[in-house]
C-alpha cells in the first residue's frame, strides 16, 4: 500500500537541511523572471492567500495540470492549433480509465509543427544571431569551420532549401532521418528540415564506432543519412567515411547520403546502393523560399533518442513532438529564465539528449553557441573564452568538467570577464559538494547553480533549478513544475529525508510516446512502469531535504549492498576525487562470501602512486565522512575509468567484468579497451 504523500511528508524528520545556502536571488531578480511573469499572467487561473514561494507554487501545478500546460502554451506563444477539432469539447488531457499516467493523452486535439515553433523569431530579427558555432582552435586557421555565425535569416533559408531536397528524396510524414554528424550547425539545420516535413529526426556523434552506429540505426531504418567526412578531437583530425561505408551495408534503408565536408581529406563516399551528395552542392540546386510547414499531431513522433546500451542493445526512444516542445519552453523559460535576448551554450554532442535540450532553446527566441571537439583543447581555458567573448548569459557542462577544472586548480574568475553570466547548469553525473564550493569560489560568486538531473527516458529533467529558491551544497534546487516527483522508500512509501526510488507519479506531456518497434509496449513497461503500479520509476537513488531540494547519489541498479546496507556510489566518488593525486575513480559491488564487498578502482594524476599512504587516507576520509559499511574492502589502480559516450561512468559493465561475466554492448563505451584491465585481477581472487 503507498502510503498518502501528505501524511507521509508529515511524518518526523528535521525541520531544515544541513547544507549551507550558496547563493539565493534578490527580490528584484524574482520580480523580473519569466517565472514571476507567467504566474501574473495565470490571472484568476492562480488564487491563493498564502504568501508565495516555488513549492506552494509547485503544488498548485500539480493540482491544475490542465491550466498549467494549457496558460504554458500561450505564455510561451506556441504556434500551432490549440484544439483542432471540437468534437467533445476542449481537452487538454484525456486520461485512460485504468492506467490514468502511463496512457494518457495531452492535447489529443492539437496542431503544430516543431521547426516552425524553433524558427519563428526569422520574422521578428532576421539579421540577429541564431547559432555561433566554434570548433577546436589553437589561434592557427586550420580547422574550417572553427567559428561562424548563423543569423535567423540564413538559418530559415537553409533550412527551406535543406528540405526541398529531403521532399524530393521522398520525405515524408513518419519517415526516419538520420544524422551520424559532429556538433555543427548543419546539425541543427537538418533536423529542422526534417521536422518541417513532419519526418522524425535521431542522431549520434561521429565517435560512436560503425557497429554501434548500426546498433541504433538499424533498428529505426532511416531513409537518408546526413554525415560528416570526419571531426576533429585534441588537435587531431579523424576520417568518418569508412564508417559511413560499413553503415551503408548494414542498413539498406539508407537510399541517400548527403556529407558535410568538415575536414581536410582525400577520401570520397561511393557506394554502390546509396546515393551520396556533398552538403555544397545542394544549395546551387535548390532556391530558398517560404516553409511549408507540415502540421502534425501533439503526440506525433519528433525524436528517437537511444538508451546508452550498456547492459543489451539500445532503447529507441520515441519522443513526441509537442512533448518535447512544451516541456523544453517549461524548463527553459520557467527554470532556467531564458529570454530572447540571451545566449546559451551547452557542451554536448550529437549523441546526448542535451543537443535536443539546447538546440530548443531557439524557440525562446534566444542565441544559441555551439562547440565541437575537446572542451580541453587547447587548454581547459577554451570554453570560458568562448563564454566571455560571446556573452554567455547560461552556461551548461557536465559535473565531470567541473570537477577537472578544480583538479587543475583553474579559476575562470581569475581569467575572464564573464559579467553576462547568469547560470551554470551542470548534469550528466552527481555534483560533489566541493564542486559546488569551487563554483562560488572559482568561477562566480553571483551565480545560479542548478543542478539538473533527469534523462534521455523524459529528454528533460526531474529536477531542475528555479529563480525562486536558494542553492544550497550538494542539493539539485528543486522539482521540476507539474511533476509529482517523490522519493520511494523499500516499501514503496513517500519518505522525506530518507534515501529512496525517484519516482513521479503523475502524467507529463514529454512521457515518450513509447520504443520503436516495441508493438504491445512491453518493453516501454518493463522499463518504466513494472514496479509501481501506473508511477514512473525512473531508477535514480534520491533523497529529497525538507525544504524541497534533492540529492542525488547515483543510479539504483549501481547502488552498493554490503551487508544489506544500500549504498550510493556517488557517496564515495564525492569523499575520494577531491584527494590529491586521485585523478578519477569507479566504484562496484563484488559478490564475496554470500555478501557483497566494495571495490574501488581509482586513476592517480601524474607522478602519484597508490602507495599504503594513499590508500590509508582513502579508507579514513570514507569512514570519516561517510560510514565504515562504505569503506572499500580493495582499492585497486587502473590506467582509465571506462565511460559511456556522454561521459557517464559505465559501473554495471566494470561489475560484470569483474565477476566474468558478458557485456552485451561494449560499443556504447567510449573508451572500451579499458575494461580489459579489470578482467581477472588477482586483487580480487
Amino acid at each position: 500500500m503507498i502510503q498518502n504523500k501528505k501524511d507521509a511528508a508529515n511524518s518526523t524528520h528535521p525541520v531544515h537541511s544541513n547544507n549551507p545556502i550558496l547563493w539565493q536571488p534578490t527580490q528584484e531578480e524574482k520580480e523580473n523572471s519569466l517565472l514571476a511573469q507567467f504566474i501574473k499572467s495565470l490571472g484568476n487561473d492562480y488564487k491563493t492567500d498564502a504568501p508565495f514561494d516555488f513549492s506552494h507554487f509547485h503544488q498548485w501545478t500539480l493540482e491544475h495540470p490542465e491550466a498549467f500546460w494549457e496558460n504554458l502554451w500561450h505564455f510561451c506563444q506556441v504556434q500551432g492549433t490549440l484544439n483542432s477539432t471540437q468534437e467533445q469539447g476542449k481537452k487538454i488531457i484525456q486520461r485512460h480509465p485504468s492506467e490514468p499516467n502511463k496512457q494518457s493523452t495531452w492535447f489529443p486535439q492539437s496542431q503544430l509543427n516543431f521547426a516552425q515553433n524553433l524558427l519563428a523569431a526569422a520574422q521578428e530579427k532576421p539579421q540577429a544571431a541564431a547559432i555561433i558555432s566554434h570548433g577546436e582552435s589553437d589561434g592557427s586557421q586550420q580547422a574550417m569551420h572553427d567559428s561562424q555565425s548563423i543569423t535567423w535569416h540564413q538559418l530559415y533559408q537553409q533550412t527551406s532549401q535543406i528540405a526541398q531536397f529531403l521532399k524530393g528524396a521522398g520525405v515524408t510524414k513518419g519517415d526516419v532521418v538520420a544524422g551520424y554528424l559532429p556538433n555543427l550547425p548543419h546539425t541543427i539545420i537538418a533536423m529542422l528540415a526534417t521536422s518541417s516535413l513532419g519526418a522524425i529526426w535521431t542522431s549520434t556523434s561521429p565517435d560512436f564506432g560503425a557497429q554501434s552506429v548500426i546498433d541504433r540505426f538499424g533498428q529505426t531504418n532511416p531513409k537518408v543519412l546526413f554525415c560528416a567526412n570526419g571531426y576533429r578531437y585534441n588537435g587531431k583530425v579523424f576520417d568518418s567515411l569508412t564508417n559511413v561505408e560499413e553503415i551503408l551495408n548494414h542498413i539498406p534503408s539508407i537510399s541517400q547520403c548527403i556529407v558535410i565536408d568538415y575536414v581536410p581529406s582525400d577520401h570520397v563516399l561511393i557506394h554502390d546502393t546509396c546515393e551520396a551528395t556533398y552538403w555544397h552542392q545542394l544549395f546551387s540546386l535548390y532556391t530558398a523560399k517560404e516553409i511549408s510547414f507540415t502540421p502534425v499531431a501533439f503526440n506525433d513522433p519528433l525524436y528517437i533518442l537511444y538508451s546508452s546500451g550498456t547492459t543489451g542493445k539500445p532503447k529507441c526512444i520515441v519522443h513526441s513532438v509537442g512533448g518535447i516542445l512544451l516541456n523544453h519552453l517549461k524548463e527553459h523559460q520557467l527554470h532556467c529564465n531564458i529570454k530572447p535576448d540571451d545566449t546559451v551554450f551547452y557542451f554536448t554532442t550529437c549523441g546526448w539528449m542535451m543537443w535536443n535540450w539546447l538546440v530548443s532553446v531557439l524557440a525562446s527566441k534566444a542565441t544559441i553557441v555551439l562547440y565541437e571537439g575537446n572542451p580541453a583543447y587547447p587548454d581547459i581555458s577554451r570554453l570560458w573564452n568562448i563564454a566571455e567573448s560571446d556573452n554567455v548569459t547560461l552556461f551548461g557542462c557536465s559535473a565531470k568538467y567541473i570537477e577537472q577544472l578544480e583538479k587543475q586548480e583553474y579559476q575562470p574568475a581569475q581569467h575572464h570577464a564573464l559579467s553576462s553570466l547568469r547560470t551554470l547548469c551542470s548534469t550528466g553525473s552527481v555534483l560533489s559538494p566541493s564542486s559546488f564550493e569551487f563554483t562560488y569560489q572559482s568561477i562566480k560568486s553571483d551565480l545560479q547553480l542548478a543542478s539538473i538531473s533527469g534523462g534521455t527516458d523524459i529528454c528533460g529533467c526531474f529536477a531542475i533549478g528555479n529563480p525562486f529558491s536558494p542553492v544550497r551544497t550538494s542539493e539539485c534546487q528543486g522539482k521540476a513544475l507539474a511533476m509529482d516527483v517523490q522519493i520511494y522508500d523499500q516499501q514503496g512509501q513517500h519518505t522525506i529525508n530518507h534515501r529512496g526510488e525517484l519516482v513521479c507519479c503523475n502524467s507529463f506531456p514529454n512521457q515518450p510516446v513509447g520504443f520503436w518497434r516495441d508493438e504491445n509496449g512491453e518493453k516501454y513497461h518493463k522499463a518504466y512502469w513494472a514496479t509501481y503500479p501506473d508511477i514512473w520509476h525512473h531508477g535514480d537513488y534520491v533523497r529529497e531535504t525538507p525544504e524541497g531540494g534533492m540529492v542525488f547519489y547515483g543510479r539504483s541498479d549501481a547502488i552498493l549492498n554490503p551487508g544489506g546496507v544500500r549504498i550510493g556510489t556517488a557517496e564515495i566518488y564525492r569523499q575520494v576525487n577531491p584527494i590529491e593525486g586521485i585523478a578519477d575513480s569507479i566504484v562496484v559491488g563484488q559478490e564475496w562470501n554470500n555478501d557483497v564487498r566494495v571495490v574501488l578502482f581509482v586513476q592517480l594524476q601524474p607522478n602519484h602512486k597508490l602507495s599504503d599512504v594513499l590508500k590509508q587516507t582513502i579508507k579514513n576520509t570514507i569512514r570519516i565522512h561517510c560510514s565504515p559499511r562504505h569503506v572499500p574492502a580493495v582499492i585497486a589502480e587502473v590506467k582509465q575509468i571506462p565511460r559511456t559516450m556522454s561521459g557517464k561512468l559505465t559501473e554495471i559493465a566494470v561489475r560484470e567484468v569483474i565477476h566474468g561475466r558478458e557485456i552485451n554492448n561494449v560499443g556504447a563505451i567510449a573508451n572500451p579497451d579499458a575494461l580489459n584491465e579489470y578482467k581477472n585481477r588477482a586483487e580480487l581472487q
